[in-house]
């Protein structure tokens, strides 16, 4: 209990430390004070709390840097709860939200959305975006359906159908880039992944699936933990396991692909966010959904952060979260040499 509290509490402190930095950073320097002006006096409608700042300022921190970051820490958020999700049900440590081939359906589509030249949004979303999310989704129901075994879906079929997939949609997706070099590096931005240029209305997009995935995946997480013991033992105990691990799994792949669509493939932080926090706080759902939630998404907040600020031209995250994560990763794991599962 103690260890839980104290590992809360430095969470705690550090996503403050973490926002404060974050906000600050960047081509036009702003103090802290004045950070805390602009967004208070939004919040509270009060603005003449900062209107001694010029409005290019408050610009920069309400409208693009504080909005980013919202978007930052909820799709880190996203993809660290899909990847408890993922490593727990099918009991596999190196699961991560894209196990299954919902990177490759988002790129195939996005790729498809870029070279169409079509542009129009819906509700926020570029048509690149949507065609992302509806590949992501098309390929969560094809694997869904390829590894279906009467009306159980087992686990190692399923990991099977995800891989075949991934590869088949990958051959085409460089098919489609080798035959289109004039977009190559639009296509290679976005498999990358990136949030620039994200604002208010990406948080609204994301916003639905983040809290209602949550929330079922909380509902489930005592029946999370009764899984981890195998699916005799589950039903032993009550749990229906094929039904649960169902709803469990698309509740998972829609939260990926949401935050796909949004943000592009971003790697590595579903897969040893929840492994960092397991160690931790061990392996009860109920506190590993909602502290590797806070958790990714502060790491991702600062991953973002370097991507947009350690030179002129913009990196994309999803390098940063590959040259952060691996070796820190590897650290984590020889530092406390613990059995994770």
């Amino acid at each position: 209990m103690k260890k839980n509290k104290l590992f809360f509490i430095l969470l705690t402190v550090i996503m403050i430390g973490i926002f404060s930095v974050s906000l600050s950073l960047g081509a036009a320097k702003v103090g802290i004070k004045d950070i805390v002006n602009i967004i208070y006096g939004k919040i509270s409608g009060n603005e003449n709390i900062f209107s001694y700042l010029e409005d290019s300022t408050v610009y920069i921190i309400w409208n693009i840097r504080f909005p980013r970051i919202i978007v930052s820490l909820f799709i880190g958020g996203m993809l660290s709860i899909a990847g408890v999700t993922y490593q727990g049900i099918l009991k596999n440590p190196m699961a991560d939200p894209f196990v299954l081939g919902i990177s490759s359906g988002a790129a195939l589509g996005a790729t498809i959305g870029i070279i169409s030249k079509i542009s129009f949004n819906i509700l926020g979303l570029n048509f690149i975006s949507i065609m992302a999310f509806a590949g992501a989704l098309l390929v969560i129901f094809i694997v869904y359906n390829i590894a279906r075994i009467k009306n159980e879906i087992p686990v190692t079929t399923l990991l099977l159908s995800g891989i075949a997939m991934s590869q088949f949609l990958t051959a085409i997706l460089s098919t489609i880039m080798m035959l289109n070099d004039r977009d190559l590096n639009k296509i290679f931005f976005w498999t990358m992944g990136s949030l620039s240029g994200k604002g208010w209305e990406s948080i609204l997009n994301i916003l639905p699936y983040a809290g209602l995935g949550m929330i079922i995946l909380m509902y489930y997480a005592k029946d999370m933990d009764i899984l981890l013991l195998g699916d005799e033992s589950a039903k032993n105990l009550g749990v229906e396991a094929d039904r649960v691990k169902k709803i469990i799994l698309v509740t998972a792949s829609v939260i990926t692909a949401a935050s796909v669509s949004v943000s592009g493939i971003i790697g590595f932080v579903g897969l040893i966010v929840p492994h960092i926090v397991r160690m931790f706080i061990g392996p009860k759902h109920i506190k590993l959904l909602p502290l590797s939630f806070v958790t990714g998404g502060g790491l991702m907040v600062i991953c973002d952060t370097i991507a947009r600020s350690i030179i002129a031209q913009e990196i994309p995250v999803g390098i940063i979260t590959a040259i952060l994560g691996g070796p820190f990763f590897i650290y984590i794991l020889k530092k406390k040499k613990a059995e994770v599962f």
